[in-house]
């Protein structure tokens, strides 16, 4: 009677383990899944810092003959299993369509954001160059340590903040504002300063700027309304020459012709001056540096910003097609081998196509289309639809540069700008997957962590600077779908800066995403962008989206017409190195067949008010960052 005992309980034991394992596969995409990431896990805090993850296996590592997926990195859970639990409660908070007048109190509620920022800056802070909310007062470089580059890479004592906000004041139709700002800008702010900047920080920042608002000021067809100014006489155009031309020594005595990454405005490259710089950083200037050169007629400085891409450019992996992200200017050495859509690299990729948008150059193009065939090939994990089959959803991952194995496990929230890239292209249903993803982690957070560990479900650096690019994301893919998730979105994203980073003086950083303490600091994007994005998102009569005007953004969201006067050029030959190159230039219809993506399908009319994702995959993302 003891083995019969013993063959009965073995058998119930084993019938157990069956259902078991059955119940947690139709609970998730996958027991792999659950295994590195369980169910019900607790909102992370304080923590010891995390040991060093094991070396990826083989099956994480990309196959260049074939696209790229995370390949298991959770598992390797379809996305079909179990999605289907939960979904109408997503239908039911995000499909249909989004009531008008919760739309206009969320753009008149964007417009205050804005305005209680814009105000206290000018009422604290001004002719400084950034606000402290929390004190109430002003903050300019930091003399007593020229060591601190987080502030004096940014800080040039150039009223930073007012100069930012120019166009965003026209946007928002405040035209006396508009006009008093440009005033104090043209009667108040002077470059001759003994500052050191970041070349980079400066062009998008304030060159940028400067540059929008003195188009918005001469636009015969003033769509904002009345922009003009009383005797203008070019002044906002004639700041950006000199404050270019104060830019230009960092491009001299480099042997690769990548600038150096930072002047001084008054006596040009510091004698110890950093050989490295950042791919982003050098090769993010093309866009204002030609908008300059062709108002200007003077081929200087486009020339010197299109060298540096092409000196890049020439240094990228024979292998895998990849840039790293530091580079030494004089060698022309790799120092950081990673390669990825976030900080480094971000805006290199963005001003390739912006530059042939912009400008029309079809080398730009042929830039652009290669180095996002290799992140496909190599950055891209995840199922091949973003829509339809089993497995992860897609998602970039961080490279080196030679080989395209994975580096680490991390991205970062400045890698949020590149679905509203996507879109610019065309790639609209891979930008819906990747921007649900960065849209799952600010809602476990109320915020986009700088760092965010997808294998620990955690974030690697905790701080949230009042950052623009998921915004920026959710306003184009409603541009690109008109699909009210994304309005949704853009009501949470506004609702936590309210609650979490709203003080006694303006907008703070946050230091701690998950404590939400904050640092006594608002960035000058906050207003060009964050504030920016929100307002045109619920504005839909806004000119941008009416005027019949065609406006691209800037990497600092500065809106520039696209217009004929810089799609033409008098040194046309100066930048081609072939005869071929003086082909005839591309039409704008024609980028969207020059994609080299296989997602390129536009979302159909019948989907406008469905989720733009399946709410079985929207599930599946929720899970995979610990929401649910």
């Amino acid at each position: 009677m003891q083995w019969r005992s013993l063959v009965l309980g073995l058998l119930l034991l084993r019938l157990g383990l069956h259902g078991l394992l059955w119940l947690v596969s139709a609970l998730g995409p996958g027991l792999g899944f659950h295994q590195r990431f369980p169910f019900g896990l607790p909102l992370p805090g304080p923590r010891a810092p995390a040991p060093a993850p094991a070396p990826a296996p083989p099956w994480l590592q990309p196959r260049p003959a074939e696209r790229a997926h995370w390949g298991g990195l959770f598992g390797g859970g379809g996305g079909g299993g179990g999605g289907s639990v939960g979904g109408d409660e997503y239908e039911k908070r995000y499909s249909g369509a989004f009531p008008s007048q919760l739309r206009a109190q969320l753009r008149d509620a964007a417009r205050g954001m804005f305005a209680f920022g814009y105000d206290n800056y000018m009422r604290h802070a001004f002719p400084q160059d950034e606000l402290n909310p929390l004190h109430c007062s002003g903050r300019g470089p930091d003399r007593a340590d020229p060591s601190n580059l987080n502030i004096n890479d940014v800080l040039g004592n150039y009223s930073l903040t007012l100069i930012d906000a120019l166009d965003t004041l026209a946007v928002m139709g405040n035209s006396s504002e508009f006009q008093k700002a440009v005033k104090l800008v043209i009667d108040t702010v002077s470059f001759d300063k003994d500052s050191t900047v970041q070349v980079f920080e400066a062009t998008i920042r304030v060159l940028g700027s400067l540059l929008s608002a003195h188009i918005i000021i001469t636009d015969t067809k003033q769509p904002f309304g009345d922009m003009t100014i009383k005797d203008y006489d070019d002044e906002l155009l004639h700041m950006a020459r000199d404050l270019a031309v104060r830019l230009l020594p960092a491009f001299e005595n480099t042997k690769t012709g990548i600038p150096y990454p930072r002047v001084n405005l008054k006596s040009g490259v510091p004698p110890d001056s950093n050989n490295e710089t950042c791919t982003a950083g050098a090769g993010s200037l093309l866009v204002e540096f030609g908008i300059l050169s062709r108002l200007l007629g003077d081929s200087t400085f486009e020339w010197v910003a299109r060298r540096a891409v092409k000196a890049l450019w020439s240094l990228r992996s024979n292998d895998t097609g990849l840039l790293g992200n530091v580079v030494n200017i004089q060698t022309g050495h790799w120092v950081g081998k990673q390669s990825g859509l976030g900080a480094g690299l971000d805006s290199f990729y963005e001003y390739l196509l912006k530059s042939y948008i912009l400008f029309g150059e079809k080398e730009d193009l042929e830039m652009f289309n290669d180095a996002y065939r290799s992140i496909q090939n190599y950055l891209r994990r995840g199922r091949e639809a973003c829509n339809e089959g089993e497995g992860d959803p897609p998602l970039y991952v961080n490279v080196n540069m030679f080989s395209g194995q994975l580096m680490n496990t991390w991205i970062d929230s400045l890698q949020a700008f590149f679905p509203g890239l996507q879109v610019l292209i065309g790639d609209v249903e891979d930008a819906i997957c990747l921007h649900a993803f960065y849209y799952a982690i600010w809602k476990r957070y109320g915020a986009l962590p700088e760092r965010y560990n997808w294998q620990l479900q955690a974030p690697d650096v905790l701080f949230y600077p009042l950052r623009p690019e998921l915004v920026e994301s959710t306003y184009l893919l409603y541009q690109a779908t008109k699909n009210p998730f994304y309005l949704h979105v853009g009501m949470d994203i506004l609702q936590s800066l309210e609650k979490y980073t709203k003080v006694k003086c303006g907008y703070a950083t946050l230091h701690h995403v998950i404590e939400k303490s904050k640092e006594d600091r608002m960035e000058s994007f906050f207003l060009s962008e964050t504030c920016k994005y929100l307002y045109l998102l619920f504005d839909e009569e806004n000119p941008v989206h009416k005027s019949g005007n065609k406006y691209m953004f800037t990497t600092e969201g500065h809106i520039v017409s696209l217009d004929k006067r810089f799609r033409d050029s008098l040194w046309q030959d100066t930048f081609r190195e072939e005869e071929e190159r003086s082909a005839e230039k591309i039409k704008h219809n024609e980028l969207k067949a020059m994609n080299s993506s296989s997602n390129c399908n536009k979302v159909p009319d019948e989907r406008r008010y469905w989720l733009p994702l399946k709410s079985i995959y929207m599930r599946q993302i929720d899970q995979m960052v610990g929401l649910i």
